[in-house]
């Protein structure tokens, strides 16, 4: 089965700040593009979307132009962006000019919940949507109230949904995430992506523990509102590419072959016009 990896992090330490790798020693070195693809072609990867690292604002163009000429296989990238700021349009504009980049991260699980509910990010956020560019969108569980008040503000804009919105799933309740992903669910402009959530599980889990999630989104958002991602190399902190891949491979098996398409290549080359 062909995959199209949607979040794929590339650290480059000779080339950009990543001040919060200080904090993760696990992670604080090179994770370049040959090493990847070494190990993702293997697993039937055959291109990925880069994913922006939380680079300081003053690199994060460069950090999206430095990606996309890499590697053919990094077939486009979601870009950092603040649309908080006032100066947000130019920097849109920028951006727009290369197709190759197709949406926009600003992370907002560690800063205040109030920062998605301002008039300015919003107006911001509603000038994607004529450029055909989506937003993906990264929040604590606790916070998928907050994604779900922020994508309803912004119908005409394709969300997607990073690591199934960061389920508890060490802490063996469930319970209110699942709540809260269905209602997040019940919006068309969201999307769901399965990536990132090894990392909330024990350290020896098994695809098992990672059913109920993944099952959960799959009924929620049904199998055209679904894309994959590897989270590499964040899921490397309690896991493999490779038992990632696996794991998600047995999860789905008793679905089709078309289902699983859509899951691993159609929907991304879709959503993320690819």
């Amino acid at each position: 089965m062909r995959i199209v990896d949607t979040h794929l992090h590339l650290i480059y330490l000779d080339k950009f700040s990543y001040p919060w790798l200080a904090e993760v020693p696990a992670l604080n070195r090179q994770w370049d593009a040959p090493s990847y693809f070494a190990e993702a072609e293997t697993l039937g990867i055959e291109a990925a979307l880069h994913m922006e690292v939380d680079v300081p604002v003053q690199e994060m163009e460069d950090e999206t132009r430095f990606v996309l000429d890499l590697d053919p296989r990094v077939v486009g990238a979601i870009s950092n962006a603040r649309p908080e700021h006032v100066d947000f349009p130019q920097h849109l504009e920028r951006m727009a000019v290369d197709r190759r980049i197709k949406g926009i991260r600003r992370l907002l699980q560690s800063d205040p919940d109030e920062l998605s509910a301002g008039a300015v990010f919003r107006d911001n956020l509603r000038r994607l949507a004529p450029l055909g560019l989506s937003f993906d969108i990264c929040v604590r569980a606790r916070q998928l109230g907050l994604a779900r008040d922020l994508a309803a503000a912004c119908p005409d804009v394709q969300f997607v949904l990073d690591h199934c919105g960061n389920p508890p799933i060490s802490s063996g309740d469930i319970r209110q995430w699942r709540a809260d992903i269905a209602a997040l669910a019940q919006l068309p402009n969201v999307a769901g992506k399965i990536s990132g959530i090894v990392t909330h599980a024990r350290p020896d889990w098994t695809a098992d523990d990672l059913r109920p999630v993944v099952e959960h989104m799959l009924e929620r958002f049904g199998w055209d509102r679904v894309v994959w991602g590897s989270d590499r190399p964040v899921l490397t902190r309690n896991g493999t590419l490779t038992k990632g891949v696996e794991a998600t491979k047995v999860l789905v098996a008793g679905a089709s072959t078309d289902e699983q398409a859509r899951l691993f290549h159609r929907n991304a080359e879709r959503i993320y016009r690819i």
